[in-house]
C-alpha cells in the first residue's frame, strides 16, 4: 500500500487560472493543467530565487518532492509554449498558509 500523499503548504490561491495564446478561441485548444502546488514550487524557485532546500521547507516537503513538482511543472510549461496550448491552474493536494 502506498504512502499518503503528504499536503504541500502554497502562500496563496493564484487570481488567474487560465494562460491562452492570443487570438486563439480556448475551445479549439489542448489545455494542459499545472497544479496549484507546481505552481508554488515555480513561484519559489525561479521567480524568488530560492534554493529547493529553501523552498522545500517553506512548502513543508521534501526536497526532493519539490523538485519532482518543479520537473513536472516545467515540462507542461515548455509544451504550453511551444506546441500553442492553454495552460489551466488547478487541483493539487495544498492548503494555503501565511507561514
Amino acid at each position: 500500500m502506498p504512502r499518503p500523499r503528504k499536503c504541500r503548504r502554497v502562500s496563496s490561491e493564484p487570481e488567474t487560472v487560465y494562460f491562452k495564446p492570443v487570438g486563439v478561441p480556448l475551445r479549439d485548444l489542448r489545455e494542459l493543467e499545472i497544479t496549484i502546488d507546481e505552481l508554488e514550487s515555480l513561484k519559489l524557485v525561479d521567480y524568488h530565487e530560492l534554493e529547493q532546500i529553501e523552498a522545500s521547507k517553506k512548502m513543508g516537503i521534501s526536497q526532493s518532492t519539490l523538485h519532482r513538482l518543479l520537473i513536472s511543472a516545467r515540462k507542461k510549461i515548455s509544451e504550453a509554449l511551444t506546441d500553442g496550448c492553454a495552460i489551466k491552474i488547478s487541483g493539487g493536494d495544498y492548503y494555503v498558509s501565511k507561514k
